[in-house]
């Protein structure tokens, strides 16, 4: 199972929650909903170098997927989501670059 950590007022992640709901090969965590989901996002972004680029340029770096041998990606085609090209809704970035 693919774990994705998103936040429900990031339209990135809403677009990826629309496009895995019902499916049972992914479990998501909504960093916002409790402080316990949100310290295990943030141990896993202090310490895994997949986030170094996405720190270094102020990104929260959700949505986040660990795949089923540990690994971490950003990436929606790494954890097998067709990325949608059209956004539906703003950037959660105070710039308007991404989340």
């Amino acid at each position: 199972m693919i774990t994705v950590f998103v936040m429900n007022t990031c339209p990135d992640c809403t677009r990826i929650e629309a496009q895995i709901q019902g499916n049972p090969n992914y479990h998501v965590i909504d960093i916002g909903a409790h402080v316990r989901n949100l310290k295990a996002f943030l141990q896993l972004r202090d310490t895994n170098p997949t986030f170094a680029a996405a720190r270094r340029m102020g990104f929260v770096g959700i949505p986040c997927f660990v795949l089923e041998d540990g690994s971490v990606t950003l990436s929606p085609m790494e954890a097998g989501i067709g990325e949608q090209t059209t956004p539906t809704a703003p950037s959660c970035n105070l710039d308007g670059t991404g989340c």
